[in-house]
């Protein structure tokens, strides 16, 4: 508010005046305040004093519900409604400032902000409170601790604040500028220059700006810029107030006159759609505050110094009856403030006196309040109970004081003895599994405690404690469901926090600390990520995928082959399946057989997962046969056809997997038929009393799978010889049994789970007993033998109790045919291959054993609707091209988290959480059977001119020229490249309690240009590839001011642009990354992410990342090309041409600049001076005169003239 104009009287209340700790009463306290107030030797009043008592409130109208006095004498200079509790905040000329508590005003803090400057403007915040003094910037906590003291210039004459969002902060004053302070940072960001000073009231709309000027001016500023848009001159002396609602704009002031300013009646109302002044409005008091309140229209409050009230529509008439008085204590109204409720209006007055009305009995400040902490009780003056029946109460809860004489507890020695506690004894399953290597004896954690922890008991009746209290608690909390903490912590779905910066910031290091690459489960029907790396580490299947290619636009076997390039050049670092999901998502077979899941049924787990990552196996096995079976494949996509995997027959994936049956149907009547067919995977059949059979009866593994084999049924069929169907008995036998065995355990329902978890059971109770005997025969093994325990030809160690728990899968098996087409199956363990020797001499005789490769799971968790997980064996070729090491492992993949684990833990199935879905097993030396030498099916004719998509394609409108024969990269070239992108779905993101906005789902990408330009040669800067990228998904944002992307741009029938399938134009960047290219560009690492490449790190030139300084912003293309190149680019929309170009450019002049990378100290002052300029500049180019955009320049004529 400006005071000039005001009673000439408050210019005596100096601030020395005003002190609080001055004991002395002001001369200008009215005497009536007197009564019963005591005042304390300081100076300051003890409590609140009541003014009046409460009067009855009548529903809907003003009155006044209390009055209190903040501070006794010293005039309230500003008060403020909280906008996050019930309390008001007061300001007074003395610096201090109080606050009250509720509709009751009870006082809740009160503390000095300012020694000797009166409080100007209050801003409430989430945390603290903002406090505006004369040239001084305070934020402190609601019970006076300071958060920051921003002291700014002495020259500064500071009179309003106004807080634009969470973490800015706008100031003004008597001066010609405005600063902006960054409230997370406390530095001062920007300084608008103001061309009429003295700015003291601010207001903010979604659309300017309102500054108040003490020339009677209101300006209306852009929001971005700060540009002032309009001005309205309200009034010829000074501006007393204004409000902002809607569309209307309304002002008090005051006008010259002969002998000086005169307070004006007229309140001077504006439209803001129109820009102009209205029919001012005349109201009966001398109006000094006014503000909108709201409700069913949109009345105004006019307030006077002397407590008049008036109540008045802006686009009316004043009515003299709609006055109101406020019963100040002092002379004079100093400051008048609305609830954000509107239920709630605040007057101080200059004798210190706070005057509260409402129009309710029970008003509340704010809509929605949060609740209010209050300062706890002294625990000494209300000691808690205390239950001496609590054997680990702890006594440090009673107060001691402090004493030199004896305690009682201080018993003499004579009748104490120091009695230490005993150590627990070990566990008798370590003693009863160590294995003794001179003095040392070493032994397999049981895992039956903590880690690091033994438990505290007092009580013999401890020892006996339920198994569950051993099992770590989940990070949900205590409160959850005592089931679900059953689920180990590395078994629970993972999610990835996103952040401003998306995924630069997350650490998956944390997550995966191997070598190997984990995929990322963001992606729409990404619950086949465990699937995919069980393909990927079948060393014939991933050699066999790779050297395939064709000419199909979506070919899952394509798609899969450029994934699993991705994770053999990846070093830990998680890939993503994109192109391959989207591939799966346009197959129509998939979305028959209700594989492709909605977003919410994804991420609610609506659907099994169980049941269908089942079909999903079945279904990409059979895809991937019948992807192979095409042998007619062109020169330029030779691949698997010229690979020595390829058969004239069957396909390898055939070959593979495939098992050739004999199925047999003998009907009644005696007649029998006989049909050859194949299978690519089995499903367990289970016995038929497996849900009633409660005494235990043992299966083995082998037998249930021999079962579901060789399966036998009744079913009705149709017979030649009867004419009609007729219950059939129907046999099947093996004739060629696969190379890779691919089970679906179908566990469904709770009959197949009781099965599972019963023969568990016996199991262990035979495990239990076999080895209980073994140990007890062997106990020690000599040093030689100890030495051989790790490797599989050393002795044999007995499990523990740990391991044999919760086991049915054996770790291999063995299988054998017959003479009369019979099929043998039975467990195959060490012990078995001790006996009967290895199991390669048996295979001429149709003997062959089976390891477990993979298991598949699934992990039941009602919190996240379940996950999918795989157990995989990692054999010894994949440890040697990632690790330099030779060596098998089985480790735990769940999506991105990766980690090594006991072989055990692949077979432990405990039906309550963890149920298992999918068994692999392959023949033992399957990789010695087939070629795995994998040869790059990308020929450089991928580089050579090929047809558009689009129909209205003209030459006229290329925009690059292909390469020539002789043009044709070599390792090391420079290629510039940009590509721009279109917005698939939106992002998913939730408004958290404290504003900030958390991602749950980032938006989904999908390139729709990509652009590469030469490096190098005659032809430098001239792009070889332009290919717009069709799609057949919808999409939501062209983002055509980012991109240049426009709508039709990508569709075949109407696009003029050079439309191409995105595999073709993956073809090309893969074939170039391969010959060994260094790509140049900038933010290319978000361009690989959306295309679906993985490039190694000294492939990537990034000029985000060659002009940047550590710890500071990331520099946009178009700043640095100003900056170093003096071009202005990216005017109306980006062009990827123009972008790959510019980079390029900038690559050169970093070499200049830094000598070829053999200065870096010069280099970095370059880097100094540019990060002060952008500072300066705000990061901004400057408008461009003229276009010199290089997308004009002579070099890309020469484009269209070639």
């Amino acid at each position: 508010m400006n005071f000039e104009g005001l009673d000439p009287g408050l210019a005596e209340y100096a601030p020395a005046m005003h002190s609080a700790l001055d004991p002395v009463l002001d001369a200008h306290l009215n005497p009536s305040l007197l009564q019963n107030v005591e005042l304390d030797p300081e100076g300051v009043a003890l409590e609140a004093l009541p003014v009046q008592e409460s009067v009855h409130i009548m529903e809907g109208v003003y009155s006044e519900l209390h009055s209190v006095v903040a501070e006794v004498g010293v005039p309230v200079s500003v008060s403020h409604f909280d906008l996050h509790e019930e309390m008001l905040w007061v300001g007074s000329h003395g610096g201090h400032a109080t606050s009250f508590f509720g509709p009751a005003l009870e006082r809740y803090s009160s503390f000095q902000v300012n020694g000797s400057d009166d409080i100007r403007q209050i801003q409430s915040l989430e945390n603290g409170i903002l406090f505006l003094t004369k040239n001084n910037l305070k934020y402190m906590a609601r019970g006076g601790l300071i958060i920051f003291d921003y002291l700014l210039d002495e020259n500064e004459d500071m009179h309003s604040l106004l807080l634009t969002d969470s973490s800015t902060l706008l100031v003004g004053g008597l001066q010609n500028h405005i600063l902006e302070i960054d409230l997370n940072t406390v530095q001062e960001t920007q300084k608008y220059t103001v061309e009429t000073p003295g700015v003291t009231i601010m207001r903010q709309t979604n659309r300017f700006f309102f500054c108040g000027h003490t020339s009677g001016k209101v300006s209306l500023r852009d929001l971005r810029t700060f540009k002032v848009e309009h001005e309205f001159d309200a009034f010829s002396g000074s501006l007393s107030d204004f409000d902002v609602h809607g569309n209307l704009l309304a002002a008090c002031g005051f006008s010259s006159r002969l002998t000086g300013l005169a307070c004006d009646r007229f309140l001077k109302v504006y439209d803001l759609r129109m820009m102009r002044a209205i029919t001012p409005l005349q109201v009966h008091v001398d109006p000094a505050f006014l503000r909108f309140i709201p409700t069913y229209t949109s009345r105004l409050a006019i307030i006077s110094q002397s407590g008049q009230c008036q109540f008045c529509e802006p686009t009316g008439l004043a009515n003299p009856a709609d006055i109101f008085h406020v019963n100040p204590v002092g002379p004079l109204l100093m400051t008048f403030d609305v609830s954000a409720s509107k239920q709630a209006l605040a007057f101080g007055d200059s004798e210190g006196c706070v005057h509260l009305w409402t129009d309710s009995p029970e008003p509340s400040f704010n809509p929605y309040s949060r609740e209010t902490e209050f300062a706890l009780p002294c625990l000494v003056d209300s000691l808690p109970p205390l239950d001496w029946s609590q054997d680990l109460l702890p006594l440090s809860l009673i107060p001691v004081p402090l004493t030199t004489d004896t305690l009682l507890s201080d018993w003499p020695a004579a009748n104490s003895a120091p009695a230490p506690r005993r150590a627990p004894p070990v566990d008798a399953e370590i003693l009863r599994t160590m294995k003794k290597v001179g003095f040392i004896g070493y032994a397999p954690n049981p895992r039956t405690r903590l880690r690091n922890q033994i438990p505290y008991r007092l009580k013999e009746s401890d020892s006996e404690f339920d198994s569950f209290s051993q099992v770590t608690e989940s990070p949900v909390g205590r409160e959850e469901e005592p089931h679900l903490h059953m689920v180990s912590k590395k078994y629970r779905k993972v999610t990835i926090k996103y952040s401003k910066l998306g995924l630069e910031d997350f650490d998956f290091k944390h997550y995966n600390k191997t070598l190997f690459a984990g995929l990322e489960p963001h992606i729409p029907n990404a619950y086949c990520n465990c699937m995919i790396q069980v393909l990927y580490f079948l060393e014939p299947v991933r050699c066999l995928i790779q050297n395939h290619l064709c000419q199909k636009e979506f070919c899952l076997a394509c798609e899969l082959g450029f994934l699993f390039h991705m994770l053999d050049l990846s070093r830990g670092d998680p890939c993503q399946g994109n192109n391959f999901l989207r591939a799966f998502r346009t197959i129509p077979e998939a979305s028959a057989l209700g594989l492709i899941l909605a977003d919410s049924d994804e991420a609610s787990g609506k659907g099994n997962l169980a049941r269908l990552i089942q079909r999903w196996n079945r279904f990409i096995l059979t895809q991937l046969h019948q992807d192979m079976q095409e042998l007619e494949v062109p020169q330029a996509y030779r691949g698997a056809g010229g690979s020595s995997f390829c058969s004239s027959g069957d396909s390898v994936i055939g070959q593979l997997f495939s098992c050739e049956m004999e199925n047999c149907s003998l009907c009644r009547c005696g007649s029998e038929t006989v049909r050859a067919s194949s299978t690519l995977l089995f499903t367990l059949s289970y016995p038929d009393g497996s849900n009633g059979d409660k005494t235990g009866k043992n299966y083995d593994f082998a037998q249930v799978l021999k079962r579901s084999i060789c399966l036998d049924q009744n079913t009705q069929a149709w017979c030649d010889n009867c004419e009609k169907y007729q219950p059939t008995i129907q046999t099947r036998n093996i004739r060629h049994l696969p190379d890779i065995l691919v089970i679906n355990c179908e566990v469904n329902s709770s009959k197949e789970a009781d099965f599972w978890r019963m023969q568990a059971e016996v199991a262990f109770k035979m495990a239990v007993k076999k080895h209980s005997g073994e140990i007890s025969k062997n106990k020690e093994f000599a040093l030689a033998d100890w030495k051989e325990l790790g490797s599989p030809e050393g002795v044999l160690v007995c499990p523990s109790i740990e391991e044999l728990k919760n086991v049915w899968l054996p770790f291999s098996i063995r299988m054998k045919m017959t003479k009369n087409k019979g099929l043998d199956v039975c467990n195959w363990t060490d012990g078995d291959e001790m006996q009967w020797g290895p199991a390669r001499a048996e295979e001429e005789h149709g003997v062959y054993v089976y390891d477990l490769m993979a298991t598949v799971v699934h992990i039941l968790d009602s919190r996240t609707g379940g996950s999918l997980v795989a157990h995989i064996k990692v054999g010894e070729t994949y440890h040697q091209r990632k690790e330099g090491v030779t060596h098998q492992q089985w480790y735990l993949f769940n999506d991105f988290l990766i980690e090594p684990i006991d072989k055990h833990e692949a077979v432990q199935f405990d039906m309550n959480w963890k149920v298992p879905a999918i068994l692999y097993y392959v023949k033992r030396n399957l990789n010695s059977r087939y070629n795995l030498n994998i040869k790059n099916p990308i020929e450089a004719s991928v580089l050579l001119a090929e047809a558009s998509l689009a129909r209205k394609q003209r030459k006229t409108h290329t925009t690059f020229i292909p390469l020539m024969l002789n043009e044709m990269p070599q390792i090391g070239d420079l290629v510039g490249l940009d590509a721009e992108f279109v917005t698939l779905n939106e992002e998913e993101a939730e408004l958290r309690s404290d504003g900030t906005k958390s991602t749950i789902k980032p938006s989904q990408m999908s390139v729709a240009r990509i652009t590469c330009v030469r490096g190098q040669g005659p032809n430098e800067g001239i792009p070889f590839i332009d290919d717009y990228i069709s799609t057949q998904e919808q999409v939501v944002d062209y983002l055509t001011q980012y991109s240049g992307i426009k709508p039709g741009d990508l569709d075949a029938k109407i696009s003029s642009k050079h439309l191409t399938t995105l595999k073709s134009t993956y073809l090309k960047l893969r074939f170039l990354i391969d010959i060994g290219v260094k790509f140049v560009g900038h933010g290319l690492q978000k361009d690989f992410r959306v295309i679906n490449l993985m490039v190694p790190k000294d492939q990537v030139l990034d000029t985000v990342y060659l002009f940047h300084m550590p710890r500071k912003r990331m520099i946009s293309l178009r700043f640095l090309a100003w900056y170093f190149l003096d071009l202005k680019i990216q005017g109306e929309t980006h062009d990827s041409i123009e972008d790959a170009r510019t980079a390029l450019q900038l690559y050169r002049k970093y070499l200049e600049l830094s000598k070829n990378g053999t200065e870096p100290e010069s280099f970095h002052k370059v880097l100094k001076g540019l990060y002060e300029k952008g500072r300066k500049m705000d990061w901004k180019v400057p408008e461009p005169e003229g276009q010199t955009s290089p997308k004009n320049a002579a070099v890309f004529s020469s484009v269209l003239a070639l």
